[in-house]
Parts: C-alpha cells; sequence; structure tokens
C-alpha cells in the first residue's frame, strides 16, 4: 500500500516554491507575443488575410470622415445639389464594402482565435500526459485546470480583440493624424502636446495594472485549485464534518481574489476617465484656436470641420486602446503562465537511444513457445531510490522475479513496497542500481513499449465515465465486445456483470459512481485480462471487495496471474500465500525473503506480521 512516506514527493521547500506566485515581469512581452503569433502559422493564409483585411478596415474609418468632411465643406456648404447626390452615393458605397469587409475581418479573427485556443489546450493536454508521476504529485490539478480554462480563455481575447483591433484603432489614429497634419500643422501641434500627457498616464498607471491583473489572475488560481481539491475530497469532508470549515477557508480566497479584481477594476476606472477628461480638455483648446482661425479669416470653417472630425477619429481609440491595453495584461499573465507549464521539463525521460522492448510473443511458433513468453524477467540490482533526493526510500535492494514468477511484497505501512512498483512500472527511475526487464536496463527501453506489456490493478479502482464495456476494453480499445465477454467469462465474474441494469452495457459517472466497490474492481481485473500483459502489478488489488467476492476471485487471480511475471502489494496474506518469492520490506531494505512456508519457518518479521493478520482475521 502506498504510504505517506513511500510517496514523499518533494521537499518542503520544493512544494513551497512551487505554490509561490510567479515572479513579476514586464507586462508586455513580445517574446511571449512572438510565440502566441507562431501558433498561427498552421493557417498563415488566413492569418494574412486577416491582416490585410484590419489595415484596410483602418484606413476605411477615417476614410469615411474625409468623405464626410468633403461633402460638408463642398456642395453643403456651397448649396451644390447636384454633385450632393453623387457624393452620397459614393459615401454609400464606401460605407457598404467597409462593413462588407469587417464582417470578413471578424469571422477570420474569430475562427483564428478558436483554432489558436483548441491547439493550445491540445498542447497542454499533451504535454501534461506525458509527465512523470513526479509532476502530479508537485503540481496541484487546479492549477492546470486553470491553465486550461481561464488562462487559455484570456488568450481567446488577447487574439480576437487586443490585436486585431488593436491595429485598427492604431491604423485609425495615424491615418487622423496624417491628415490633421497635412490639413492645418499648427491645430496639428496642439493635438501633438497631448501625446506626453497621455504617455506619463499610462506609464503611471501601467505598473499598477499589471501587479493588480497578475494577483488577480494567480488569485483565480487559488479558488480554482481549491475547488478541485474539495470536490475530489468531498468525502473526507462531510465524514469529519468539514463543510462550514473548507466553506470560510474557500470564502477567505474570493474575498483574496474579489480585492485583487477591485484594485484592477479601480486602477482602470482612474485612467480611462483621466484620459477621456484629456481628450475633451484638448478638444475645447482645439476649438478656441481653430475658431479664432476662422473669425480671423485664416482658414475656411470646411478646414476646421475636416479637422475636428479627424480630431474626434484620432481620439475615438484613446478609450478603446485604454481597455485593450487592460485586456492585453490579463492576456499577457495567462499566456505567461499557459508557457510556464508547456515550459516544464520532464524530471527525466526517455534516454535518446532507448529502443522498443521486444515482445517475444510475437515470434512464438508454438503454444509452447508462446507459453514460455508470457511471462517477463524483472531484476533488481542493488536498487536505490528516493523521491526527495535528500532522503532514500529504498537501500541496496536486489532480487529476481524469473517468466511467471509471482513476487509478493510485505511491509508495514512506509517499507517501500508502492516505490518498487512505481520502478518496475518506470514511473520513476532508480537513483542508483539498475532494473532490468528481459535483460534491458529500464533506462534504455522506452516507457511506452514496457507499459503496452504491463498491466496494473490498483486500490483505487479509478474508472472512467461510459459504459462497463468501454472502461474494460480501456487498455485494448480495438478489442470486440464478443472478446470483453470471453475475459469476463474466464475470470468466472459474467453473472456479476449481467446482473447490472443493462449489463456491460450500464454507464457509470466519474470514478465509477454507481456500481459498487466490488464490481469496480471486477472491472479492473477484466480490463488487465483483456489487455494480456507480461507484467501484472496488484496493488492491494483485493482491498476493496469483501470477503465473499474475494473468494470468488481466487480462481479468477490464477487465471489472471497464470504464466505472467506479477508483483503483488497486499495486506490480507491469503492473496500471497502461493508467491512464488516473498520480499519483506522494512524501512525500504529487504529483511527477508524466501516463500510463505520458509518465512513462517524462520520466525522472525515474516512471522510476526503474519500473527498480526491472523489476530485480526485477515488472513
Amino acid at each position: 500500500m502506498s504510504t505517506p512516506r513511500d510517496r514523499r514527493p518533494l521537499s518542503l521547500v520544493q512544494r513551497a516554491k512551487d505554490d509561490a506566485p510567479e515572479a513579476e515581469v514586464r507586462p508586455l512581452d513580445w517574446g511571449i507575443v512572438r510565440r502566441l503569433f507562431g501558433y498561427t502559422r498552421p493557417f498563415a493564409r488566413k492569418r494574412n488575410w486577416l491582416i490585410v483585411l484590419t489595415l484596410l478596415r483602418a484606413s476605411q474609418l477615417p476614410a469615411l470622415a474625409w468623405m464626410t468632411a468633403l461633402i460638408i465643406a463642398g456642395p453643403i456648404s456651397k448649396h451644390q445639389l447636384s454633385p450632393l447626390f453623387g457624393w452620397i452615393a459614393a459615401y454609400a458605397v464606401m460605407a457598404v464594402l467597409t462593413d462588407g469587409l469587417f464582417h470578413f475581418r471578424q469571422r477570420f479573427a474569430l475562427e483564428i482565435g478558436e483554432m489558436v485556443v483548441g491547439q493550445m489546450r491540445s498542447d497542454i493536454f499533451d504535454h501534461v500526459s506525458r509527465m512523470p508521476m513526479s509532476f502530479f504529485h508537485r503540481v496541484k490539478l487546479g492549477r492546470i485546470l486553470s491553465r486550461v480554462t481561464s488562462d487559455v480563455e484570456s488568450l481567446r481575447a488577447g487574439i480576437e480583440q487586443v490585436f486585431f483591433v488593436g491595429i485598427v484603432q492604431l491604423g485609425q489614429m495615424v491615418f487622423a493624424a496624417a491628415v490633421m497634419a497635412w490639413t492645418d500643422w499648427v491645430l496639428f501641434l496642439v493635438v501633438l502636446g497631448l501625446a506626453p500627457v497621455l504617455w506619463l498616464l499610462n506609464n503611471h498607471f501601467r505598473v499598477r495594472l499589471s501587479r493588480d491583473t497578475r494577483a488577480q489572475q494567480e488569485s483565480f488560481s487559488r479558488v480554482t485549485a481549491t475547488l478541485a481539491e474539495s470536490i475530489n475530497g468531498i468525502r473526507v469532508t462531510q465524514g469529519f464534518v468539514r463543510q462550514t470549515t473548507n466553506a470560510g477557508l474557500f470564502r477567505s480566497l474570493l474575498a483574496d481574489h474579489s480585492r485583487y479584481s477591485m484594485g484592477a477594476a479601480r486602477s482602470s476606472a482612474i485612467l480611462l476617465p483621466l484620459l477621456e477628461l484629456n481628450s475633451q480638455f484638448f478638444v475645447a483648446i482645439l476649438l478656441m484656436l481653430g475658431g479664432w482661425q476662422v473669425l480671423d479669416g485664416q482658414v475656411e470653417i470646411g478646414v476646421l470641420i475636416t479637422f475636428f472630425l479627424f480630431a474626434n477619429q484620432f481620439f475615438a481609440p484613446i478609450q478603446v486602446l485604454g481597455n485593450l491595453y487592460n485586456q492585453a495584461l490579463v492576456s499577457m499573465a495567462g499566456a505567461e503562465r499557459v508557457f510556464q507549464l508547456l515550459d516544464i521539463k520532464p524530471d527525466w525521460e526517455d534516454a535518446p537511444s532507448a529502443v522498443e522492448l521486444p515482445d517475444p510473443r510475437v515470434q512464438a511458433k508454438s503454444s509452447a513457445d508462446l507459453a514460455k513468453a508470457r511471462g517477463a524477467r524483472v531484476e533488481f540490482r542493488n536498487v536505490a531510490f528516493g523521491y526527495d533526493a535528500k532522503q532514500r526510500v529504498l537501500h541496496d535492494v536486489s532480487f529476481t522475479a524469473e517468466p511467471g514468477q509471482m513476487i509478493a511484497l510485505v511491509g508495514h505501512t512506509g517499507s517501500g513496497k508502492s516505490s518498487i512498483i512505481n520502478l518496475v512500472s518506470k514511473f520513476y527511475l532508480p537513483t542508483a542500481g539498475e532494473v532490468l526487464i528481459d535483460g534491458y536496463d529500464i533506462r534504455g527501453i522506452t516507457g511506452r513499449s514496457l507499459h503496452r506489456q504491463s498491466g496494473m490493478v490498483q486500490q483505487s479502482n479509478f474508472l472512467f465515465a461510459g459504459s462497463v464495456l468501454d472502461n474494460i476494453r480501456f487498455g485494448r480499445p480495438e478489442a470486440t465486445e464478443a472478446e470483453v465477454r470471453a475475459a469476463v467469462e474466464k475470470l468466472g465474474c459474467a453473472d456479476m456483470f449481467d446482473s447490472l441494469p443493462q449489463g456491460l452495457a450500464t454507464v457509470v459517472s466519474e470514478r465509477g459512481g454507481g456500481i459498487s466497490a466490488g464490481q469496480r474492481q471486477l472491472v479492473c481485473f477484466a480490463r488487465a485480462l483483456l489487455a494480456d500483459p507480461r507484467l501484472l502489478i496488484l496493488d492491494e488489488a483485493t482491498s476493496a471487495i469483501d470477503a465473499l467476492t474475494e473468494a470468488r476471485l481466487q480462481q479468477a487471480l490464477v487465471t489472471l496471474l497464470a504464466g505472467r511475471t506479477s508483483f503483488v502489494v497486499a495486506h490480507r496474506l491469503s492473496t500471497i500465500r502461493h508467491a512464488d518469492l516473498v520480499l519483506v520490506l522494512d524501512a525500504g531494505r529487504v529483511v527477508e525473503r524466501g516463500t510463505h512456508a520458509e518465512l513462517l519457518s524462520l520466525k522472525k518479521h515474516y512471522a510476526a506480521l503474519h500473527e498480526q493478520f491472523v489476530r485480526m482475521g485477515a488472513a
């Protein structure tokens, strides 16, 4: 059985480091922007068209304003009716063209955003699913969920809104500035005086908004992580009447999140009105100077109208860009956190020179050869191991499991049983020594090829949401229903599945809800048998089964284990009486080895354990 000491994933220092908030970085990181932009390469043609449409949109909006100014300053001010209809028709054509292209710009932006988000979520899933077990002991589930949900979703807004809408608004300002400079350079110099003021305001609030936004994102991650942990542990929560206490803790996390969100909202609520106030202030100055020029006869009224229309085109994007800047900060924080997850290097990976573990059953030419090839040879040579580099949980462990043998691991909690299983399964690599499978060092074979020839039935009989049939053929998806039925009948438990409401088609909820613990365990046994492994691991596999069901499973276990090399961890000694080799572990060392009878005759550790189980009625 797994133990707290047996599975210490990291030191307290490392755990604190992993749970600490990320270090502060520049709000807009162009390295992250370039990396995010790289996700658009698979659909570069659509992306390039979108950029062209965005630039057109940036010029079309000021062009409409220019046409409005020309119509007012021309036919309307000069009372020319005939040209007016022509100008209005041209304006209508431009308006229709502008809105038509806007449709495609909007559609392409949404499509690209969806494709990027989908690819990014797929990359996160692929990356996480390939990480070793130490990663999942270190990183909370809620943090991973937060990356896939809220963080990636913030990137969608960054792609669909911030980037392309920002180009339109900036392009509109540049075009408007060019027209204003050409129309009246004196008034344009007044407009330019606004730039330093806007820059100072933006620079003052930038750091504040960045800090508040990052704290807001981090606090939401803590909320998500706590929610996921609470749901997973709801049985313990209710069993120890912790609902009120946990709800209070959750409310405190929500209060922190609200505090950070309110801080970001206050900063934004100050910045945007200030930007708008400055815009209105400069419009007032322009009215005063422009009015004086018209009254003094220096410019015509049409020129002033043109200038003010474009001044509006210049100032209007400021508030939009302010909102986009806030969204950009959220997107940057989300992108940084997502890429931090994607950049986590596994504690170990298959060596580049790793080879596929050969399956001798493929070359078997006769039933006798096939029977010999059904088991794998496993050897531990002076193996030492520790989940934490500073503290080892296994010391100088050596033994050999010949093909077809059953190896029983016995010992008190924390003795190292699960550590041996983790090494055999290549969920971890030994700190020292060698683990050999069929003569191959486990470091030199791919984990994928080893797992194809391995099967595992654990104490936590995990089932996926779906039918019983789908769960049984999880390890062999191509298996037919007839093959699944044959495996179930071979185990001698077909009647227990037939008693379910829809038989093998019965749908179970997440973690196997809807069927009994014993039935869930039977599903796991059938799953392992259908996968036809050469190396089988039973980790407290019968702990969730009552005595009557276990008695029925004894013959099924014989069928399941026949010819296969197996490692069995059990506290019920009845499960391991017929083991070929029993390893008695204590504090990470093999203190006794032999058969059940041999170890009883020694009257030492194993005999004492046996006596305890006899008194408890578990032998």
